[in-house]
This record gives C-alpha cells, sequence and structure tokens, in this order.
C-alpha cells in the first residue's frame, strides 16, 4: 500500500481511482463494507482501490477539550486498512486550509483535479465541507456534474446495533470489550513500545510489560482483562500469546497515571524495546486496592488462570476474527 499527505502531485499510476471517504476509526465492520464496495468499483473500472481520510481527526480539532476517543492510532490504522487490500491511503492534514474549502471547492480540488477520482464511495451520513456544507446529496450532483460515480451506503448492523465508532467506544468503556469486537470485525488493540517499568511484578512472580497508552487513545473501562499479546517479529509478523492484563493506576501501590502492565502467560524473554500488540478479549474484574502483597499475589494468580481457561477456548483464538472474514 502507497501512504500520500497530499492530494496534489498524484502519480499518473494512480489518478482514475475508485476512492472511500471517511476517518475509519477502528475500521469496524461498517468501514469494511464500505471499502468493500470501493474495491467492486475499483475492479469494474480497471482502476486503484484507494481510501482517503484525515488527521488530526477532525473531531479532535472541533471538539480539543473532549476526552481522549482514538479507537485506532495512525499505525493500527494503517495495518487494517493493508489487511482490506487499499492500495492507496491519502491521510490529509486537517487543518484551516482543508477546513475552509466549501464543498464544490473541496470536490473540484481534491476528488476531482487532485486525485483524478472515477467513482466514490461513502456512507449515509457523509458530510464535507466549510461548515459542513456538502452531504451525499451534494457529492451525487457534484458527481453527476464532473462525470465521476458516488455510491452511498447504508447503515451496517450487527445484532440489534449499528456498526459505528461511537457504539464501540460506548462498550469499549463499559469494559463491554467483546461486543465492541463484535461490531468492529476485530479485537480491540492497543499497541506500543515496551517499556522500563519498577519491576515490581518480577518480585511477585509476574513479570509484565508495561505500556503508556497514547494521549489520544480512548481508555476502556479499567481494570483486569484476558488479552492476546503479538510480541512483532522482526520480518513484521505476529507471534501471538496469551495474556492476563491490568489497566489501571495500581492503588495497591499508590499509582496515579493510568498504565497498561500485561503478564504473558507461560512466557519468557526479554521484551524491552520491543513493539507489542494488545488484544482485549475479555474484562474479567474491576481494578480494586488490596491489603498486602499476599492477597494482591493470590488475586494475580487466579486472574491469570480464568484468563488461561477463557483463551484455550476456539472462539477467543487471537485471530478469529481474520479466519470469519476468509470463511466469508
Amino acid at each position: 500500500m502507497r501512504l500520500f499527505r497530499d492530494y496534489r502531485g498524484v502519480p499518473e499510476a494512480f489518478q482514475g481511482m475508485a476512492v472511500a471517504i471517511g476517518n475509519f476509526d477502528g475500521v469496524h465492520r461498517g468501514h469494511q463494507a464500505l471499502l468493500a464496495a470501493c474495491r467492486a468499483e475499483a475492479d469494474r473500472l480497471q482502476g486503484p482501490f484507494a481510501a482517503l481520510t484525515f488527521e488530526p481527526h477532525p473531531r479532535r480539532v472541533f471538539s480539543p477539550d473532549a476526552p481522549p476517543f482514538r479507537l485506532t492510532p495512525f499505525r493500527s490504522r494503517v495495518r487494517r486498512l493493508r489487511a482490506e487490500g487499499v492500495e492507496a491511503l491519502f491521510t490529509l492534514r486537517f487543518d484551516e486550509a482543508l477546513h475552509g474549502k466549501p464543498a464544490a471547492r473541496f470536490v473540484q480540488d481534491v476528488l476531482v483535479d487532485g486525485l483524478g477520482a472515477r467513482h466514490v464511495v461513502v456512507g449515509y451520513d457523509f458530510v464535507f465541507g466549510h461548515q459542513r456544507d456538502g452531504d451525499v446529496d451534494v457529492l451525487r450532483r457534484a458527481g453527476e456534474t464532473h462525470g465521476f460515480g458516488v455510491t452511498v451506503l447504508e447503515p451496517v448492523t450487527h445484532g440489534d446495533d449499528v456498526c459505528s465508532s461511537t457504539i464501540a467506544r460506548v462498550n469499549l468503556e463499559s469494559g463491554r470489550v467483546r461486543r465492541a469486537a463484535e461490531l468492529m470485525g476485530a479485537w480491540w488493540e492497543v499497541e506500543g513500545r515496551v517499556r522500563g517499568g519498577d519491576r515490581r511484578g518480577r518480585t511477585i512472580g509476574f513479570p509484565t510489560l508495561n505500556l503508556h497508552l497514547d494521549a489520544d487513545a480512548l481508555k476502556p473501562s479499567l481494570g483486569v482483562y484476558a488479552v492476546q499479546v503479538s510480541v512483532l517479529r522482526e520480518d513484521g509478523s505476529d507471534e501471538w500469546h496469551p495474556g492476563a492484563a491490568n489497566l489501571g493506576r495500581r492503588p495497591t501501590f499508590d499509582g496515579t497515571g493510568v498504565v497498561l502492565e500485561v503478564h504473558i502467560l507461560d512466557y519468557s524473554g526479554d521484551l524491552y524495546g520491543r513493539r507489542v500488540r494488545v488484544a482485549f478479549v475479555e474484562h474479567l474484574r474491576p481494578e480494586r486496592k488490596f491489603d498486602g502483597l499476599e492477597s494482591l499475589k493470590a488475586q494475580i494468580d487466579a486472574d491469570c488462570e480464568e484468563a488461561r481457561q477463557i483463551l484455550a477456548r476456539p472462539e477467543n483464538a487471537a485471530t478469529l476474527f481474520e479466519a470469519e472474514k476468509a470463511a466469508g
């Protein structure tokens, strides 16, 4: 997949593309349907399959004081979009210049003159342009004027819920990570480089990997989780292991900031400085303060055993959703 930070100067090989437009936060089932529709149009037109997104997220620009909300940081989003087959990813800086473009100017400058789009795919609630003066009807009329096709995708549901970033966030913030995963079509993950900690876990027999969440990243319900942990090999492939993780402030040790501590079950090895992915499978219990190390050790042992049993079930495999997609 080729990454672009600008819509100008696009190589001729990528002109005439079918392009899906969205923030793609979470790359949930709704986004996946949008991308599949775009891929079908690219195949029909025998042209490139592209996605257009924005950084920072427009919500961060319009509501700078809002709590952290991002489901997927940029690195994770790129990986998910690549897995969906996207050939060209355009990530435009959402600044005053872009925000100030009226809808008609956005179409002319970005979609027509810049990308040379032959087909555009968006969701039913897509709005764009200065003061949100463009919607799907405006886009359709612009397509008729400029000669590009437009597909508008209706809401995608899973059970009783619409698959949306907002509903996935609500479930994660309530500890319902399994339901969030069902809507997203993948376990919700965090990714980062293992940092040095106080090594207290080693002294009680449960060494942990310490990861600090991005400042802009969503923080789900604090507590203990059964997780799948990927240690990235040198070739970039994933080596998955079951684990138990505590996301919280470590009240037993009078901690303050939120830290993710991950214990990989039945694993030995030095991972300091390595990048890991942590997929949240099930919320086991809320975080709480213990009256001493012995009671803490006993509870961690029980948490690890519960996580082991949960993660041994076939439906909780790290690659569950990828296998489901492959099966059709």
